[in-house]
């Protein structure tokens, strides 16, 4: 983190609290929308996509009740052309992180705003970051266009939210706050808000995960993920993000668990360059921090192995090879060798362990 920033607060309007699901009908009208597209995904949407489709009435122009993981490009082009037929004029999206990403693919394409009612700790609501996979990759991007005009988190949504979704969706939170300290653009706005977003998961994803009916749980952790997103909406992404992406996009590894399972091994592969971000992560998770977010995952039953959610063997070398070309630049990442082995270890399970080899050439 540098002590010369530039902070550009982005524009956002965030409503917070039990019941608030009630409120989207009267964003819909603060934006003047009068046929507006909802977008659904996963199983936590059903009742609430109707309690919205019922407050919306006539100004529900189309309905795509389930969205996919990643965006894939057919689905996101189809739902786009949803959209334009319809003539809708917004979109609302009800879901986790796959119902955001497919409404901001639609919003991109179709100059409409966006509000997004987020039922899982995905963060992604608060960010301007879209992205599609297409031909086995996932291509990401950054546009202002895409940053929802409103959120609205509602903790009652949450309740009831299987243990092991709450905690993978945690840990791909906990991963936003986490580079959010690490990467050379980090200042002392977001890193304060990466620090705190950190403790609202560390101390509501137990509570969440042993008692999916705690609602003061899920509102501590629906914090946490707001403001994961936040800063990592100022910061941009890093060598987490890039393995993941490219992971999940070639492999169709399941987004959350894959972020769970790769973040412990990404801090011990920066943590010698980002000595500063190291002791802050130490600080707030309590102990040495690739080690301690791996207790984590493994405490919440998580998996903890790439090769545990369908990443073949034989893939690695290409994965190393994809996230090796997309951080050519990047100066926490010491080379195609650390990230092979980087990988080798998430693909085990492997407890994580820094690494101090000098940068290859």
């Amino acid at each position: 983190m540098t002590a010369s920033f530039t902070w550009e607060a982005l524009p956002a309007r965030v409503l917070c609290g039990r019941g608030y699901l009630d409120r989207v009908g009267d964003e819909v009208e603060r934006l003047g929308a009068r046929r507006v597209l909802l977008v659904g995904g996963g199983a936590a949407t059903g009742a609430p996509l109707q309690r919205v489709r019922s407050q919306l009435g006539d100004r529900v122009a189309e309905v795509i009740p389930d969205s996919a993981q990643h965006v894939p490009e057919v689905i996101a082009g189809q739902a786009v052309e949803r959209g334009r037929g319809a003539a809708i004029d917004a979109v609302v999206s009800v879901g986790g992180g796959s119902a955001t990403g497919l409404g901001k693919a639609v919003v991109l394409e179709l100059g409409v705003p966006l509000i997004a009612v987020p039922t899982t700790y995905a963060g992604s609501e608060m960010t301007p970051i879209h992205g599609r996979t297409r031909d086995g990759r996932k291509e990401t991007g950054r546009d202002p266009r895409v940053l929802p005009r409103a959120v609205v988190y509602d903790p009652e949504l949450c309740l009831g939210m299987p243990a092991r979704l709450a905690g993978a969706s945690g840990m791909n939170a906990l991963a936003h706050c986490a580079e959010a300290l690490w990467v050379t653009t980090a200042n002392p706005v977001t890193s304060a808000l990466a620090s705190e977003g950190i403790r609202c998961l560390v101390a509501g994803l137990p509570r969440v995960v042993s008692d999916p009916q705690d609602v003061d749980g899920h509102a501590e952790c629906l914090a946490g993920a707001c403001m994961a997103g936040t800063a990592l909406a100022q910061v941009g992404t890093g060598v987490h993000h890039r393995t993941c992406h490219v992971l999940g996009g070639g492999w169709n590894l399941p987004h959350a668990e894959t972020h769970g399972i790769v973040l412990p091994h990404a801090v011990a592969l920066v943590s010698p360059r980002a000595p500063q971000a190291m002791e802050r992560l130490a600080e707030v998770l309590g102990g040495e921090p690739a080690t301690a977010l791996f207790e984590l995952a493994s405490s919440m039953a998580l998996p903890t192995a790439l090769v545990d959610v369908g990443m073949p063997g034989d893939a690695l070398d290409e994965a190393a090879d994809r996230v090796a070309v997309a951080s050519e630049h990047d100066p926490l990442v010491d080379g195609r060798n650390q990230l092979r082995a980087m990988l080798e270890d998430a693909f085990r399970g492997s407890r994580p362990a820094p690494r101090h080899a000098a940068r290859e050439r």
